[in-house]
């Protein structure tokens, strides 16, 4: 069996009700010490009960009361509910609707920002991949161009071939082919030839030959690169003492080959056609400083060649202005000599121009005065008629002009 709220709460105030009767008997009862008469103790339980009775009444009214309040309550909160809930779905259904139209917008934006984003991202690959085909093909036929060097590099008469050109070019950019021979024995009596040989002015009308002449250790440098790179110590060193006798060995043949003064200079250039194995051989002051001593051979690369044939050229200016400075002067001294008389001829012709020009005024100014004076009183004829007596040509509109 279930009770209700209300129910509880009578119960629990009759249940005080009679405690705090029961507590006020047993209170009276220890004061009066059992004193008290059965009649006292007969009207104390009837208060006692009418108390009760009294208590009860104003439970079952409270109890009505509660019972009211609570169905009141119940209708309020029923009433209360049903608006909320009315007001929850409302507003459920406006956020669903906003949350669509907001989905939609956002769908459009980011399919609209994807695809966008997706065409220049695959133009975008397509020109990196074109770029890549285009490196691929490049690089493929740097390759090829590569394999071909490496080729002509393999072999040492290709090899030189390669160092003559590259400084054939150097000569033929920097000097005139005047100033340098190709392919000649600079050594009286001897049938080798150097590669190339600048001419330099000696006393005189003579000529001294620089011999100048191209050399590439490339395998020598190749073997040096490969110990380097290997970090083995004395395959290093083997490798850089073979460099340093092929490049003595080269310098003494150079020597013996090609010099001979005072056909030609006392020294030789030694051209070392690419730069890093130019600085391999530089770095080695005590190995530069033998060659120059023993063998006068001066080693130089494309830059330095360069350096040198610039000294040179402004060497041969300066000589060839030394040597064209009295044919200069002697022009000069002509010239001076010739001008005077063109002084000379130059006041005649103004004194002729002056009479002349005096002559001509006298004939326009007087002599004409005179004749038209004398002409006044004779009636001029028509002009026909004076062309017919003088038989003088007719005169055209051209010849009016003219």
């Amino acid at each position: 069996m279930q009770f209700t709220t209300s129910e509880i709460i009578v119960l629990l105030f009759c249940a005080i009700t009679l405690i705090v009767s029961v507590v006020t008997l047993i209170t009276v009862l220890k004061r009066n010490n059992n004193n008290r008469t059965e009649d006292e103790l007969q009207r104390i339980l009837l208060n006692q009960q009418s108390f009760a009775q009294s208590q009860n009444d104003r439970a079952v009214q409270l109890e009505q009361r509660l019972h009211s309040f609570s169905a009141d309550n119940v209708q309020s909160l029923e009433n209360i509910r049903r608006s909320v809930d009315e007001k929850l779905e409302s507003i459920r259904r406006e956020n669903l609707r906003q949350l669509d139209e907001m989905r939609q917008t956002v769908d459009e934006k980011l399919q609209k920002t994807l695809e966008e984003k997706m065409n220049k991202s695959f133009s975008l690959v397509n020109e990196r991949l074109e770029q890549v085909y285009k490196g691929l093909g490049e690089m493929q036929t740097l390759a090829v161009g590569v394999g071909d060097l490496k080729k002509v590099l393999s072999n040492v008469k290709t090899r030189g071939i390669l160092g003559e050109i590259q400084l054939g070019a150097i000569l033929s950019e920097i000097l005139t082919k005047e100033q340098y021979e190709e392919n000649i024995a600079t050594k009286k009596g001897s049938k080798n030839v150097v590669e190339f040989a600048i001419k330099l002015p000696a006393d005189g009308a003579g000529t001294v030959y620089l011999p100048v002449d191209s050399k590439f250790p490339g395998d020598t440098y190749s073997a040096l690169r490969d110990a380097v790179e290997s970090c083995d110590k004395q395959r290093i060193e083997s490798a850089q003492k073979a460099l340093v006798q092929r490049i003595k060995g080269e310098a003494k043949d150079i020597h013996d080959k090609y010099v001979d003064p005072p056909f030609t200079t006392d020294f030789a250039i030694m051209f070392l056609p690419f730069e890093n194995i130019y600085a391999e051989v530089i770095r080695r002051t005590a190995l530069v400083e033998m060659l120059q001593k023993d063998w006068k051979i001066v080693v130089t690369g494309p830059t330095t060649l360069g350096a040198i044939l610039n000294s040179l050229q402004m060497g041969f200016r300066t000589l060839a202005i030394q040597k064209r400075t009295s044919e200069v002067w002697n022009v000069l001294g002509a010239v001076k000599t010739e001008f005077g008389k063109f002084g000379g001829l130059l006041e005649k012709v103004q004194k002729n121009l002056q009479n002349a020009g005096d002559q001509l005024e006298e004939v326009m100014g007087k002599r004409t005065r005179a004749i038209e004076r004398k002409l006044r009183q004779v009636e001029a004829l028509p002009a026909e008629d004076s062309q017919r007596m003088l038989s003088l040509p007719e005169l055209t509109d051209d010849e009016d002009d003219e």
